[in-house]
C-alpha cells in the first residue's frame, strides 16, 4: 500500500477491478467518443471492431474528412447532419468503483483485511485523503492563443500578439496595410512627359499636401484630390542648383523648402511659387574659412531639411559631409531685405590645403528631424529641437534661442559586427487626448536595435528667476531588437510605430508592450532608395576600429526620403508610383477570415480583442474597456450564432456533407472562451449547447465543458444540461468522473430533487455526500442510506456484507467531516458549521440512538463501520483524536446556544467516553482478535498523546498490553510492537518481569531491549541482541554502548558482557565480519585468537578477518594488534596472502618488521604461490643476500626454460596471438626481476664499501691479482653483480637463438614459413631484453663508479674486473666467435648510448652556463646608479648638475684625452695601411675633428653650472647604492677603529688589491657584516 496517497490497501483482485472499471483517462475518453461516432461499418451498418465494449449508432457523416477547419473548403459547401442521440444499445452498467483514488475499502473480507505486502500495515500513520481526479489532457483550450494546433495556417497566425522573433504574417487572411496607388499623381509624376518635364523624383514629403522633389530642381506640390497645384523653380535659381536632395513642408503648409545637391536651400511661398522669398547659399571653403560665416560647402548635398514650430523662416539642415546648421531669418518684407543667422550645430568644415596632422573620423549624418508641433502646448515648442544621428552619435540639440546640445548617447555597445550600416529616427510630439497628455517621445536605431527615449520637461522651482531656462531630461523608455537592419521608421501614432527594414520588410511595433503586431513584405512596392553614405563612409567602413568591430560592413542605401508617415497612413515613393497605406483594422481583420471561411479563427481573434492587448492601438480598437467591450460584444456573438448555423444548418442546393467531429470541437472550444470572457453562460447553455444537442453532439460538448468544471471556471449548470451530462456519463460507463464534476458544481444552484434522486438511481454517492452537506447542511442522512445498504437484511445486524462497491467512501467522508473539511474537496469548513456537522457526526454513532426507527442495538450504525473496516475506523477515529473538537466539550456547549438536543450531545463527546464505548462494543464474541487488535493498537498509541484527556485503569492497561503481545497475524507484529512500546513509554506494569515470557513469545525484541537497557542489565540486553536475527546491527551497538566509557558499567557487568560475546562469537561472526574485527580490536584483542580458531574452517573469511584487524585501521591501531596477537597470526595472514592477494604481499611485509616472521613459515608459501620477489626481500632483509640472490638466480632460470618453451612452441602454436601473450608475460617477470636483482646487488655494494677497510681490501685484491683467476680476485659484492649478469645475458642469448634457429627437419616449408613468420612478431622479446641488459650493466657501471674503494688505483678498478670475469665466463661458454661478438655488442650498445647523452648533456650545460656567465659579466659592467648626488658622509653634491664648472672641465678634458687617443691609434693604423688613401683627405678630416673638438671645448667652458666645490677625490659607490668621498671614507674608517691600508694603496691596485679591505669592511650605513661589492670612480 501507499502510505502516503492511499487510505487503505487493495489486494490484487480489488486493484485490477478498479483499473479494468474506471482506469481511463479524460484523453482516452475523448478518443473513445470518436470511436463511437466513427466506427467503421460493414455493408449490413454493423459495427466492425470485435472489441467495441457499447454498440452505438454512429450519426450520419458522409464525406467529411476528419480534419481541421482551414483546409481550404468553405463552411457553405457543409451540409447538415442528421440528428443523432448516440442511443445505447443496451442497459448501462452504472460504475461502482470510488471517483476519489483513494477511498477504497483496505479490507473487504476478513481474510484479506489483514494482509498486506508489506511488512507493516501501519494503520495509523496513513492519513484519509480525498483527492480529485487530475483533469487530464482534455480537448480545452490552454489559452486564448490555442490555435496553433489546428491546421490552418491564417488561423494559427492571427493571434494578436506574437513574440519578437515569431512575426511572418505571410499567409495571413488580411494585409498588414491596405495600399492604395495614388494613379492620378503617379501618372503627372512617372510618366514619360512628367519626367522629360519634371525630372525624376528623388524625395517627398506629405502633410496636407504631397512636396515632391525631382532630379531637375523642381518641386511639385498636389493636394489631397491628387491635382497639381504649383510647379515650383522654373526659371529660377532651383534649376541651376541641381537636384533636389530633400524637401520640407511648414506647419501651416503654407511653405516649402528644398535642399539642392550643391548646397543650396531655397524657401518658397505655395501661393507665391515665382521665386524663393528665402535663400540660403552654400559658398567655398576658403571664403567661409576667410569671412568667419557659417554655410554649407558648396558642391555638399543638403540631405535633410525641416522646419523648427511654426515659423516660415527658421529652419535647420544638413549634409553629406556631416555638418548640419540653424537658419533663423529676420523678418522682412522680400528676400532682399532678410538676413539670415546661419549657426553650426553639428560638423567641422574640411581644413583647406595639407592634411591635418591627426586625420579625422569620416562622418555623415545618416538621420534627422525636428520636433514636430503637438496639440499640447510645450515649452520645446520654442526652442527648435532638432535629433541627429551619425555613425558615431545621437545628439539633440535645442536652437533658439542659441544652439545647445540637450542630450548626447553613444552607438550603443549591443550591435552585431559585420551588419549593414543604417540609422534611422523619429520624433513624436506631446499630445492630449481626452484629458490625458502625453509626453513628446523620440525613436531612433543603429542597425537593428530601436531604442525609445520619453522628453521630460523639468520646470524651474518656485522662487527661481524667471530666466532660468527649462531643464530637458531624456529617459529611457524601451528597446527592441530586430532580425535584421532598419533603414527608415516613423510613428503612426503615439504607441504604434512602422519601421521599414533593409530588406523592405514593413514591421508595426506597439512600443509599449514591444510586440510585433503585424509585419509584410513591400519589395513588391519597389521603393525608392539611393547610396548616399558610401562614398563618404567608405574609409570607415573598409578600415574600422579594431575596439568596435560592429562598423565593420556595408553601408546600406538610403529610404528616408521615400518612407513618410502622416495621420497614421504610410506615404511610399516607389521607383513607379507613389502609394498610400492604412493599417487594417479590427474588423477589416475579421471580415477577412469570414470571407476565407475561418468563422472559428474569427471567434478566436474576436474574443482576443473583447479581452484586450498590446495591439488594440493599432487596430483602431478603443483603450477604454467599456468602449472596448460595447463596440466587439455584438460581433462575436453574431459570428457564434452564424458560425452554429454554417456548422448545423442546412442551405438550399447544398450536398449532405457535414463537417467533421474535430471541427465540432474546435468551434465548441472558441464557444466555450468567448462566453467565458463574455461572461454570458446563458448564450452558451441556451444557444450552443441547443445546437449540439439538437444533432446528436452533446457528447463532445460535456467533454469541454467537464474541463472548465474541473478547473473552477464553470460553478453553475442549468437543471435540464445537468440532468443530460448525468445521463451521458452514466451511458457511457464514466461514473467516477461524473461525480468529481457534480462535486465541484455549486449545490446551491441545483435542482435537490433532481440531483438527489439521480445520485441514489446511479449510486453517486460522493455527489450525494456533498450535496446533503453542502447543500441542505445534513452530514447524517447520506450515511446513514450508505450504511443501511452496507448490511444484510436477514432481520439481525451482522457487521458483514456482500458488496463493498462504495462503502470504502465513508471512511474518508468521516474523515473529513470530523476534522472540519469540506467532502470530497478538501477545503476548511465555516468554524461553526465544522462544529454542527461534527457534533451530528458524533452523536449519530456514540449516542446510542438510532432515530425515530427502533433498534435491539442502540449503536447499529457503530457497529456496522467497525464490521465493515476496524483498521480504516480506527485509522479514521485517529486522525479525529487530533482535532481540537474533543478538547474542552463544556465549553463548547456554552458558547453555541442554538445546537440541537443531540448536536450539544456531540459537543459533550470526550476521548474518554469514545473509547469506553469502543471498549464496551469490541468485545468476543462478537468480535474476533484480529479486530479487537486495532482498538489495542488504537488505545496504545493515544493514550501517551493525549494523557490529560484519556484516563484508563490500570486493568485494561494491562490487557491491552497483553493482547498486543498475541497479535494474530504476523502482518500486524511490528505495528503491535511499535503500539506497545507507545504504551510503555508513559505506563509502567506492577510486575514488568511478567511480561517479558510474553514479549519474548511475541519476538519483541525491540521492547526487551529497551527494559533491560533501561534497568541496566547488559549482558542480558546483549543476549536478545543475539536472539533477534533480524536486526544484527542492534547486537554492535548494543557493544559499543557496553564498552563506552560513559555506561558506567562495572567490571563484573563488562566480565559478563565478555562471556556473552565469547559464547555467542559465531553468531556474531556470521553477521558482520568486518564489524566484529573492528569491534574486537577496539575492546577485546585476546578474543582475536578465538575468532580465527572458530574461523579456522573457512579460509578466505580467515584471510578477511586478518585483513581487517591486520591492515584495516590506523598504523598506531594496527602496531598495538601486531604487539598483541601472536607471531603465528602475522605468518598465517601472510600465507593467507599468499593465497587469496599474492600481489599484495610484497608491500604488506615492506611496512613490517622483520623480527615478526620465521622465514620457515613463510617461505614454502611464498615459492608456492610464486611470489619470489617477497621471498627475496625477506632473505635480505635478514642478512641472508647471497641466499636471496641464489633464489632469484634460480627463480631467473626458471623463467628462460619456460621463455624458451613459449619461443619454441611458436613453431606448432596453431594461436600466434596467445603465443605473443604467454612471451609477453614472461619478458615482463624477467624484467621486473632483473630490477629486483639490482636492488640486492646495489644494496650489498653499499654495504660492503661501509664494512671493509681500504688497506684490507687492496692487499686483498694484490695477493689475488698474482695468484688467482679473475674470478677468485672478485669480492662478493662483485660476485652477485656477475652472477645476476650472465644470468641476464645467457637469457638473451638463448632466446635469440630460438627466434633466430630455422624450424625441425620434419615440417614442410609451409610449416616452416608460417613458424618463422610468428617468430618475426617475437622481435620484441629481443628488444626488451636487450634493454634489460642494458640496464643492468649501466648499474653495474654506476654502482661500481660511486662506491669505489678509496686507494684503489685506476689501472684495475671494479668495473674491469667484473666485465674480465664475466667475459672469461662467455668465452668459456661461447661455442663460436659469432655468439660472443653478439652478447659484447648488445652489453657495449648501452655505452654508447650513455656516452651519446653525457656528451650531449654536457655540450647543453656548457652553453647554458656560458650564456649565464657572459649576462653576469655584461651587467657588473654596467655598475651601480647612486641612491643619490651626494656623499653619505659629508653631504656635498659628488655628481649632476650644481656640482660646478670644474666637474665639466675635468670630465671634457677625459674624455677628449680619450677621443684623441682613439684618433692617434686610427691615424697610426691607417698610416701603417698599405691602401691608405692620399694625405691631404687624411689630413683634412683629422683637421676637422681637431677643429670639432676645440669647438666643443669652447662651448663646454662657456656654459654656466653653477659653482663647484672642487676637490680632486674619487667616489666608491657600494652594492647598496650609497655614495662616499674617498677621504670621507678613510675617516669613517680611522673613527671606528678599522685597520686598513690607504685609500691610495688600495685604488692603485684596483680592483685586486681593493677586494681584501672594502670587502671586509662593507659599506658603513649596512648594519649587518655582510661583505658589499663596491665600483670606484674618478670624480
Amino acid at each position: 500500500m501507499n502510505t502516503d496517497d492511499n487510505v487503505t490497501d487493495l489486494g490484487p483482485e480489488e486493484t485490477a477491478h478498479e483499473n479494468e472499471e474506471d482506469g481511463v483517462s479524460e484523453e482516452q475518453l475523448f478518443e473513445n467518443y470518436e470511436d463511437e461516432i466513427n466506427v467503421p461499418t460493414d455493408a449490413k451498418g454493423a459495427s466492425t471492431g470485435a472489441d467495441s465494449h457499447v454498440r452505438r449508432d454512429p450519426p450520419d457523416i458522409d464525406a467529411v474528412e476528419a480534419s481541421s477547419i482551414g483546409t481550404g473548403e468553405t463552411w457553405q459547401s457543409i451540409g447538415t447532419p442528421k440528428a443523432a442521440r448516440l442511443p445505447s444499445s443496451g442497459g448501462s452498467t452504472p460504475d461502482k468503483t470510488s471517483f476519489f483514488q483513494d477511498s477504497t475499502l483496505s479490507s473487504p473480507s476478513r481474510q484479506s483485511r489483514i494482509r498486506s505486502p508489506n511488512p507493516s500495515l501501519r494503520p495509523f500513520d496513513r492519513r484519509f485523503k480525498a483527492r480529485l481526479l487530475t483533469p487530464l489532457n482534455s480537448p480545452r483550450p490552454a489559452s486564448l492563443a490555442f490555435l496553433t494546433g489546428r491546421s490552418r495556417q491564417s488561423s494559427a497566425l492571427s493571434q494578436p500578439v506574437l513574440g519578437n522573433d515569431d512575426y511572418d504574417s505571410s499567409q495571413t487572411p488580411w494585409d498588414v496595410a491596405n495600399w492604395t496607388k495614388l494613379g492620378k499623381l503617379s501618372g503627372e509624376v512617372f510618366s514619360e512627359i512628367g519626367k522629360r518635364s519634371y525630372g525624376r523624383p528623388t524625395c517627398i514629403a506629405v502633410a496636407s499636401l504631397i512636396a515632391i522633389g525631382t532630379s531637375k530642381g523642381l518641386v511639385l506640390i498636389f493636394d489631397n484630390h491628387q491635382v497639381l497645384k504649383a510647379t515650383i523653380g522654373v526659371g529660377t535659381k532651383a534649376a541651376e542648383s541641381g537636384p533636389v536632395t530633400s524637401v520640407a513642408l511648414s506647419a501651416d503648409v503654407s511653405s516649402v523648402a528644398s535642399g539642392h545637391a550643391n548646397g543650396n536651400i531655397l524657401t518658397w511661398d505655395i501661393a507665391k511659387p515665382a521665386r524663393p522669398f528665402l535663400q540660403i547659399l552654400s559658398a567655398d571653403n576658403s571664403q567661409l574659412q576667410a569671412v568667419k560665416v557659417d554655410a554649407h560647402v558648396i558642391d555638399c548635398a543638403v540631405l535633410h531639411l525641416g522646419f523648427l514650430g511654426t515659423r516660415h523662416t527658421a529652419l535647420v539642415s544638413a549634409d553629406e559631409k556631416g555638418m548640419a546648421f540653424s537658419h533663423l531669418a529676420s523678418r522682412g518684407l522680400g528676400a532682399i531685405a532678410r538676413t539670415v543667422k546661419t549657426s553650426r550645430i553639428l560638423g567641422r568644415y574640411p581644413e583647406p590645403g595639407l592634411a591635418p596632422a591627426r586625420p579625422r573620423k569620416p562622418s555623415s549624418v545618416l538621420a534627422f528631424a525636428s520636433l514636430p508641433l503637438g496639440n499640447l502646448e510645450s515649452i520645446t515648442d520654442s526652442l527648435g529641437l532638432v535629433a541627429m544621428l551619425t555613425p558615431y552619435l545621437l545628439v539633440v540639440v535645442s536652437t533658439t534661442p542659441v544652439a545647445q546640445t540637450q542630450h548626447k548617447a553613444a552607438r550603443s555597445k549591443e550591435l552585431a559586427a559585420h551588419g549593414a550600416m543604417t540609422a534611422a529616427l523619429a520624433w513624436y510630439p506631446a499630445m492630449k487626448a481626452k484629458n490625458i497628455s502625453f509626453r513628446a517621445k523620440l525613436a531612433y536605431c543603429w542597425l537593428n536595435i530601436v531604442t525609445i527615449l520619453e522628453l521630460e520637461e523639468v520646470r524651474p522651482e518656485e522662487g527661481a528667476e524667471k530666466d532660468n531656462p527649462v531643464d530637458l531630461r531624456f529617459t529611457f523608455y524601451r528597446k527592441w531588437q530586430a532580425d535584421e537592419s532598419i533603414v527608415a521608421l516613423q510613428w503612426l501614432n503615439r504607441s504604434v510605430l512602422a519601421m521599414l527594414t533593409v530588406s523592405q520588410q514593413l514591421i508595426i511595433l506597439e512600443d509599449e508592450s514591444l510586440s510585433v503586431i503585424d509585419s509584410s513584405d513591400l519589395i513588391k512596392k519597389h521603393v525608392y532608395h539611393v547610396d548616399l553614405f558610401s562614398q563618404q563612409l567608405g574609409q570607415m567602413i573598409e578600415n574600422p576600429d579594431e575596439e568596435n568591430m560592429a562598423m565593420h560592413g556595408v553601408v546600406a542605401d538610403a529610404f528616408f526620403m521615400s518612407f513618410k508617415a502622416y495621420k497614421g497612413r504610410l506615404f511610399l515613393l516607389g521607383f513607379k508610383d507613389v502609394s498610400v497605406g492604412t493599417l487594417s483594422n479590427w474588423a477589416d481583420r475579421l471580415l477577412a477570415l469570414m470571407e476565407q471561411g475561418d468563422f472559428i479563427g474569427a471567434i478566436q481573434i474576436a474574443t482576443s480583442y473583447y479581452a484586450g492587448g498590446p495591439g488594440n492601438a493599432a487596430l483602431g480598437l478603443p483603450i477604454n474597456e467599456t468602449g472596448r467591450h460595447d463596440l466587439v460584444r455584438g460581433k462575436l456573438v453574431e459570428m457564434m450564432a452564424a458560425s452554429l448555423r454554417y456548422a448545423f444548418g442546412r442551405k438550399p442546393n447544398a450536398d449532405t456533407a457535414r463537417v467533421s467531429s474535430s471541427q465540432l470541437e474546435h468551434l465548441a472550444q472558441a464557444c466555450f472562451v468567448a462566453c467565458q470572457k463574455l461572461e454570458d453562460l446563458d448564450f452558451l447553455f441556451e444557444e450552443v449547447y441547443a445546437w449540439y444537442s439538437d444533432h446528436g453532439f452533446q457528447t463532445l460538448f460535456f467533454l469541454i465543458l467537464a474541463s472548465y468544471v474541473s478547473t473552477g471556471e464553470i460553478q453553475t449548470i442549468p437543471p435540464s444540461v445537468l440532468k443530460d451530462l448525468v445521463n451521458d456519463f452514466i451511458e457511457r460507463g464514466h461514473s467516477a468522473r461524473l461525480e468529481e464534476i457534480l462535486c465541484l458544481l455549486n449545490p446551491a444552484t441545483m435542482d435537490l430533487d433532481q440531483v438527489h434522486t439521480l445520485c441514489k438511481d446511479f449510486q453517486l454517492y460522493d455527489a450525494l455526500f456533498y450535496i446533503w452537506s453542502q447543500a441542505v447542511g445534513d452530514y447524517v442522512t447520506a450515511l446513514r442510506d450508505l450504511l443501511d445498504l452496507s448490511s444484510v437484511n436477514t432481520g439481525t445486524i451482522t457487521p458483514r456484507q456482500t458488496e463493498y462497491g462504495h462503502t470504502s467512501k465513508i471512511f474518508t467522508y468521516l474523515s473529513y467531516t470530523l476534522t472540519g473539511r469540506v467532502y470530497p474537496a478538501g477545503n476548511a469548513l465555516p468554524d461553526d458549521t465544522a462544529l454542527k456537522a461534527k457534533a451530528d457526526v458524533y452523536s449519530f454513532l456514540f449516542s446510542g440512538s438510532v432515530g425515530e426507527t427502533e433498534s435491539p442495538d442502540p449503536f447499529q450504525y457503530l457497529r456496522i463501520l467497525l464490521g465493515l473496516d476496524t483498521s480504516s475506523f480506527m485509522s479514521m477515529l485517529n486522525e479525529a483524536f487530533e482535532d481540537s473538537f474533543l478538547d474542552e466539550a463544556s465549553e463548547a456547549v456554552q458558547d453555541q446556544k442554538g445546537l440541537t438536543e443531540d448536536q450539544k450531545f456531540g459537543v459533550s463527546l470526550t476521548r474518554q467516553f469514545v473509547i469506553r464505548i469502543l471498549l464496551d462494543i469490541l468485545v468476543p464474541p462478537g468480535y474476533e482478535p484480529e479486530d479487537i487488535i486495532y482498538l489495542d493498537m488504537f488505545i496504545a498509541r493515544n493514550q501517551p498523546k493525549y494523557p490529560q484527556y484519556i484516563r484508563l485503569p490500570g486493568s485494561v492497561l494491562e490487557r491491552v498490553l497483553l493482547e498486543l503481545c498475541e497479535y494474530p497475524s504476523k502482518d500486524i507484529a511490528d505495528d503491535c510492537q511499535l503500539s506497545l512500546e507507545y504504551l510503555l513509554s508513559i505506563y509502567q506494569p506492577p510486575d514488568l518481569s511478567a511480561l517479558l515470557p510474553a514479549l519474548r513469545n511475541a519476538r519483541f525484541f525491540r521492547v526487551i531491549k529497551s527494559i533491560y537497557k533501561s534497568e541496566k542489565q547488559y549482558a542480558a540486553c546483549l543476549r536478545t541482541c543475539f536472539d533477534d536475527e533480524e536486526n544484527p546491527d542492534d547486537t554492535f551497538d548494543c557493544i559499543e554502548e557496553c564498552f563506552n566509557p560513559q555506561s558506567g558499567l562495572g567490571a563484573d557487568q563488562i566480565e559478563s558482557v565478555r562471556q556473552v560475546i565469547a559464547e555467542n562469537i559465531t553468531k556474531l561472526l556470521y553477521t558482520d565480519l568486518r564489524r566484529v574485527a573492528h569491534v574486537l580490536n577496539k575492546n577485546m584483542l585476546d578474543l582475536h585468537s578465538v575468532v580465527i580458531e572458530n574461523l579456522k574452517s573457512d579460509e578466505h573469511s580467515q584471510y578477511l578477518y586478518l585483513r581487517e584487524i591486520l591492515e584495516g585501521h590506523d598504523e598506531e591501531t594496527v602496531a598495538t594488534t601486531i604487539q598483541t596477537l601472536q607471531q603465528e597470526f602475522v605468518e598465517l595472514y601472510i600465507r593467507r596472502l599468499c593465497d587469496y592477494d599474492p600481489h599484495h604481499v610484497t608491500e604488506y611485509i615492506d611496512h613490517l618488521d622483520s623480527g615478526h616472521l620465521r622465514l620457515e613459515e613463510v617461505l614454502p608459501a611464498m615459492e608456492n604461490s610464486g611470489v619470489i620477489d617477497a621471498a627475496v626481500t625477506l632473505l635480505a632483509r635478514e642478512g641472508r643476500v647471497r641466499d636471496a640472490m641464489d633464489r632469484l638466480l634460480q627463480h631467473l632460470k626458471y623463467l628462460e626454460v619456460a621463455l624458451l618453451s613459449v619461443l619454441e612452441g611458436a613453431h606448432f602454436a596453431p594461436d600466434g596471438a596467445n603465443v605473443a601473450v604467454n612471451a609477453e608475460d614472461m619478458v615482463q617477470s624477467i624484467e621486473q626481476y632483473s630490477k629486483i636483482g639490482i636492488w640486492l646487488c646495489q644494496n650489498q655494494t653499499r654495504a660492503q664499501a661501509r664494512a671493509i677497510s681500504q688497506k684490507a681490501t687492496v692487499a686483498k685484491r694484490l695477493n689475488r691479482r698474482t695468484t688467482q683467476s679473475p674470478e677468485v680476485e672478485l669480492l662478493g659484492h662483485e660476485v652477485m653483480w656477475l652472477d645476476l649478469v650472465d644470468s641476464i645475458v645467457w637469457i638473451g642469448r638463448a632466446s635469440a637463438d630460438s627466434i633466430e634457429r630455422p624450424s625441425g627437419d620434419n615440417q614442410t616449408a609451409e610449416d616452416n614459413a608460417e613458424g618463422d613468420g610468428r617468430l618475426h612478431n617475437m622481435t620484441f622479446v629481443l628488444r626488451r631484453l636487450r634493454t634489460a641488459i642494458q640496464d643492468s650493466f649501466t648499474a653495474l657501471l654506476a654502482a661500481t663508479s660511486i662506491h669505489a674503494s678509496a686507494g684503489e688505483t685506476d689501472s684495475n678498478p671494479a668495473f674491469l674486473r667484473i666485465l674480465r670475469a664475466f667475459l672469461g665466463r662467455i668465452s668459456d661458454s661461447s661455442h663460436s666467435v659469432a655468439q660472443l661478438r653478439s652478447v659484447l655488442g648488445a652489453v657495449f650498445s648501452a655505452y654508447a648510448y650513455e656516452e651519446n647523452l653525457l656528451s650531449l648533456a654536457n655540450r647543453l650545460l656548457e652553453k647554458d652556463l656560458f650564456a649565464r656567465f657572459d649576462e653576469a659579466s655584461e651587467r657588473r659592467r654596467h655598475g651601480w646608479r647612486p641612491s643619490g648626488q651626494t656623499c653619505s658622509s659629508c653631504g656635498l653634491r659628488v655628481w649632476g648638475p650644481g656640482l660646478g664648472a670644474g666637474a665639466w672641465e675635468a670630465w671634457y678634458e677625459k674624455q677628449s684625452s680619450r677621443h684623441l687617443n682613439v684618433l692617434q691609434e686610427a691615424n697610426s693604423t691607417e698610416s701603417s695601411s698599405p691602401d691608405n688613401g692620399k694625405g691631404k683627405a687624411k689630413a683634412g678630416d683629422n683637421a676637422d675633428r681637431s677643429l670639432q673638438l676645440k669647438n666643443e671645448q669652447q662651448h663646454l667652458s662657456s656654459t654656466d653650472v653653477g659653482p663647484y666645490e672642487a676637490t680632486q677625490d674619487s667616489l666608491i659607490i657600494f652594492s647598496c647604492r650609497h655614495s662616499y668621498h674617498r677621504r670621507c671614507l678613510e675617516r669613517i674608517f680611522a673613527k671606528t677603529g678599522r685597520e686598513t691600508r690607504s685609500m691610495n694603496d688600495i685604488t692603485e691596485g684596483f680592483p685586486n688589491s681593493m677586494l681584501t679591505d672594502l670587502k671586509a669592511h662593507g659599506c658603513p650605513l649596512e648594519q649587518s657584516s655582510v661583505t658589499t661589492n663596491f665600483a670606484v670612480q674618478d670624480n
